[in-house]
């Protein structure tokens, strides 16, 4: 009996590792071309959140323990100044599923206070995939001390090259 249930905890561990693949580093397109827009039920953003880390905008010492964390959680392991401003920017944490399977890419889509209108973008690809994701964007390090915070974003699951789920920052025009 012992034996079977250490057997069967072990089949489940594995078959959970085996979900859990760490996502690769999402690649910075060098222009967000336009797509159709072709909103389709089966794909949806369940949640979005969003944290940042900015000298500017947040007091030092923050009363909130969460808050806290966060910055904690976010800059863990820099040892350095130089190292902390490369951890200053923004976070995105990003819950979405979809009930087809199909080839899909997540797309963030942002601005940055000091470019205007320019749009830059950031995306990751799943091929190949059916269910619930989590998936996660950093705009950090030089890009952010040199263009400033993100000032406005949306965030776009692109199918055979059209818009299927679509949510925005109310900033977004």
């Amino acid at each position: 009996m012992i034996r079977l249930t250490l057997l069967s905890s072990l089949v489940l561990m594995t078959l959970f590792a085996c979900c859990s693949v760490p996502e690769g580093p999402a690649s910075r397109l060098p222009k967000a071309n336009v797509l159709p827009l072709a909103i389709d039920e089966d794909y949806q953003f369940r949640k979005i959140l969003v944290s940042s880390i900015d000298p500017d905008y947040i007091e030092p010492e923050a009363k909130n323990d969460m808050i806290l964390f966060e910055r904690a959680r976010r800059t863990f392991g820099a040892v350095d100044s130089t190292e902390m401003d490369q951890r200053h920017g923004n976070y995105y944490t990003i819950f979405w599923r979809n009930s087809t399977r199909s080839d899909v890419t997540l797309r963030l889509e942002y601005r940055h206070a000091g470019l205007g209108n320019h749009v830059m973008a950031i995306e990751r690809s799943y091929p190949d995939t059916v269910g619930s994701h989590r998936s996660t964007f950093e705009v950090t390090g030089d890009d952010f001390l040199e263009n400033g915070r993100v000032s406005a974003w949306r965030a776009i699951l692109i199918v055979e090259g059209r818009i299927v789920a679509l949510s925005q920052s109310y900033m977004w025009r």
